[in-house]
């Protein structure tokens, strides 16, 4: 895949990182609840790891190990957060990432953002298997994975260190064959 599709659901468009989002990125990605609840956002957020996460994106399509898109919403092309799939080719399965800014949260912004990478896993990448994870204190995030379909497959304990702080790490997956895709 050379270029990364557009993805449109009901209410959003999947898209392209681009250099024009790094404002947005920056602000919403340097607040603290956002690093607290993910796995991999740093806390301080800057201009460079902006910079990182997009030069990622693009050096994950070309290898065709990441496939990052942009979440924004359809009615005002506004920059919400970061959805994304990071493919083991061996085994023929992805992982499911994403955060969405502390504004948008509850909206069901981040189900239908999954949802749509679940399709597109399946189907534009032909892949078997997607999984996701959660760190336990985010228990809302589990909801998210939940509605779209994964099912919970398990729990390892005191599995992530964020700065001083152990975390239990909360598993999720779907196959192809369960989404009926």
């Amino acid at each position: 895949m050379n270029q990364l599709p557009q993805i449109e659901t009901e209410r959003l468009i999947l898209s392209e990182l681009k250099s024009e989002y790094i404002e947005d990125i920056v602000k919403y990605a340097s607040n603290k609840n956002i690093s607290d609840y993910t796995l991999n956002l740093p806390h301080p957020y800057s201009e460079k790891d902006a910079i990182y996460w997009i030069n990622l994106a693009h050096q994950g399509l070309k290898s065709g190990t990441n496939y990052i898109f942009a979440i924004r919403l359809k009615n005002e092309n506004k920059f919400v957060g970061g959805i994304g799939l990071t493919v083991e080719k061996r085994f023929n399965r992805a992982e499911i990432g994403y955060w969405i800014a502390e504004p948008f949260w509850r909206k069901g912004i981040a189900t239908e953002a999954t949802k749509a990478m679940i399709e597109f896993g399946f189907n534009a990448l032909k892949l078997n298997k997607l999984t996701s994870s959660h760190l336990a204190k985010n228990p809302a995030s589990g909801k998210v994975m939940q509605n779209s379909g994964m099912t919970k497959e398990g729990e390892l304990k005191a599995h992530i260190l964020k700065k001083t702080e152990y975390h239990d790490l909360i598993l999720y997956g779907i196959t192809k064959k369960q989404s009926g895709k």
